[in-house]
């Protein structure tokens, strides 16, 4: 039937998936919806969707062992760690945006960066959830949330919830897994869509 009133959701409802991510996604996950189009969807060719990101592609293992250093493929490909205050992005304070280092995903803006004090590029909140895959990890004596890159699957680093305001998340992240496009760049590489995030 037709909506006869219709009443806007308060302000801290608005984009919920981008604010409060870590809630969401763990909504999402528990709730089974992605499971069940999985199973659904299995076997089936979706022609349209996607077609906008075919540009992003992971290279196949052979390639990446023998493109990658030891440490890039242990951090991206075994989820490992580059130590604290050794990667080359954990100090930038230069305009641009991260990609993924192997298929050039955008992930973070420097706009959105932040010194935490880890000795990892620390950011409050991705580009674009869409190129953002989290999944929990227990691999330590406590439950954290993996962040991956969605084409390329790479073991970018984790979420926390210690972050400053206004998501109060902290996405610490391996230099060693990102590629930084400079904003004088940005348009001859290809993310001209992306640089008013510095308007």
């Amino acid at each position: 039937m037709p909506a006869k009133v219709f009443y806007k959701a308060e302000e801290y409802h608005q984009n919920f998936y981008k604010t409060h991510s870590i809630k969401y996604n763990y909504y999402r996950y528990r709730s089974g919806r992605d499971q069940f189009l999985k199973k659904i969807w299995k076997g089936k060719k979706l022609n349209s969707i996607n077609t906008k990101y075919s540009n992003y592609k992971k290279p196949t293992d052979k390639e990446l062992r023998k493109t990658l250093s030891n440490l890039t493929y242990k951090v991206t490909q075994k989820n490992g760690t580059e130590r604290a205050f050794t990667g080359m992005y954990w100090d930038n304070k230069l305009e641009g945006i991260y990609v993924d280092i192997l298929s050039g995903e955008p992930l973070f803006s420097s706009t959105n960066k932040y010194k935490s004090g880890t000795g990892w590029p620390s950011f409050t909140m991705p580009i674009d959830e869409h190129f953002i895959l989290k999944k929990e990890d227990k691999s330590l004596f406590y439950k954290r949330i993996e962040v991956r890159s969605k084409y390329a699957d790479n073991h970018l680093g984790h979420v926390f919830t210690d972050g400053p305001p206004p998501t109060g998340l902290r996405y610490c992240i391996n230099s060693i897994a990102l590629n930084f496009i400079p904003k004088a760049e940005m348009e001859e590489k290809g993310y001209s869509k992306y640089l008013y995030l510095f308007k």
